[in-house]
């Protein structure tokens, strides 16, 4: 199958993010809904995309070969944390504000707060909340229950290795 220039583009997205979701790629490709994005997985990008276990969006063997771009995470072995990860501005600044693995764990206000304080911007704690997931989906942010949901790193900080993807 022979791939658009605007599919290879999506194709590397999807490799760049995974493991990931309709809504990160729809705002990563300005669509209206996860509704479409999933109509263009299945008419353009069918052979090169898988659900998993939990139902995230990864791309195949074959996607991760065509496209000239790292997976969204590199892992020295299956089982543990990635040593690398590779992640939009907005999650990248999350992992560095996000408490230790020693430390107590903070609620997604508190992140956002951090977030503000630390970076001089304002974004929407739904974003925040959402970087949070996407960071707990590729192993380096665990979630505590407390009253509220609260997050820290699942691993040391100096074990990754973040990379800014755009």
């Amino acid at each position: 199958m022979t791939l658009s220039e605007e599919a290879r583009d999506r194709l590397a997205d999807l490799v760049e993010l995974q493991p990931t979701k309709n809504s990160e790629l729809q705002d990563r490709w300005g669509l209206e809904s996860g509704s479409e994005v999933h109509q263009y997985l299945e008419s353009e990008l069918k052979e090169y995309y898988y659900r998993d276990e939990n139902s995230y969006i990864r791309a195949t063997t074959e996607a991760n070969d065509l496209v000239d771009v790292e997976p969204g995470m590199v892992a020295d072995d299956e089982d543990d944390a990635p040593s690398v990860v590779r992640v939009p501005t907005l999650q990248r600044q999350v992992f560095d504000v996000v408490p230790d693995p020693d430390d107590r764990s903070a609620s997604v206000v508190s992140v956002l707060h951090s977030v503000r304080d630390e970076f001089d911007i304002d974004p929407d704690v739904d974003d925040v909340r959402a970087a949070l997931q996407s960071l707990k989906r590729k192993g380096v942010v665990e979630v505590v229950y407390r009253t509220v949901p609260t997050f820290k790193l699942a691993v040391a900080r100096d074990d990754i290795t973040v990379e800014e993807s755009g």
